[in-house]
């Protein structure tokens, strides 16, 4: 098994893994090794057949306060420029099964860029989403001026991103940040119940339907309407579509295998 230090890996359960950011001391501030493990484990878990949703979260007190400025600070523009961190980014965005990030507490800088590389995330009344960035005289730099107004729009993203000021669990759930918020105690528990739903559809349509979605960022409407299609006419072959639709004549409830 491999050995982790930046972060907690459990076992899967009912189709699901748990990842959980383990650096208490420093607010779980996103610091190369920890965003390396990370790369490190949704690899494995897009390996894993039995794995088809991760699900993602911080300490009941903090998802991630932001990047780690130390080690930020030892760096210069060529320091930078030679990290590691771009790749773990990217592999980070590519993981292709479902993503669901847990968020209590604070969730800022990285911390809200690593939430928003997540397909859902649930959030506790006490979350607090910001990008704060300004107030080091440094903008975000692992895609938050992007994914963030795509997120929420041009007007609050310019908000938050140029003032460093946050928004509460509610705001971000209006803006449609977040896809659902609950008690702190229970966030956890309410995204792993999503994640079990999710986990119990058919992998292949899981992963063609994620790919669809997120062309649809990137690409004009009439590529993602064919790459839409395309996927639908590729799950005609797959026997979770006969299993899907044989269980619903049936009145039973489906057994997808990812076949």
């Amino acid at each position: 098994m491999t050995a982790y230090s930046e972060i907690l890996v459990d076992t899967p359960q009912n189709g699901v893994q748990l990842i959980r950011l383990n650096r208490p001391q420093a607010r779980n501030a996103l610091c190369t090794a920890l965003l390396g493990e990370l790369d490190a484990a949704l690899a494995l878990a897009a390996e894993n057949d039995d794995i088809r949703v991760v699900l993602l979260s911080g300490s009941e007190k903090v998802f991630a306060a932001g990047a780690d400025i130390k080690e930020m600070a030892a760096l210069d523009a060529v320091g930078l420029w030679k990290d590691r961190r771009p790749q773990h980014w990217q592999a980070i965005r590519h993981f292709p099964k479902p993503l669901i990030a847990a968020v209590n507490g604070y969730c800022l800088g990285g911390g809200m860029e690593l939430a928003m590389h997540a397909d859902i995330i649930v959030a506790g009344t006490d979350a607090r989403f910001g990008q704060p960035e300004i107030n080091l005289g440094i903008i975000p730099g692992a895609g938050g001026t992007q994914r963030l107004v795509r997120a929420v729009g041009k007007s609050l993203a310019m908000k938050l991103i140029l003032s460093g000021q946050f928004i509460g669990a509610e705001e971000a759930l209006s803006a449609g940040l977040v896809a659902e918020v609950t008690q702190p105690e229970l966030t956890l528990k309410r995204a792993n119940a999503l994640a079990e739903t999710i986990a119990g559809k058919s992998p292949i349509a899981l992963r063609l339907a994620k790919e669809a979605i997120l062309s649809s960022f990137e690409s004009p409407l009439s590529q993602g309407l064919e790459l839409e299609r395309k996927a639908f006419l590729f799950l005609a072959a797959s026997q979770d579509r006969q299993e899907g639709i044989n269980a619903f004549l049936e009145k039973r409830t489906p057994k997808f295998t990812g076949q």
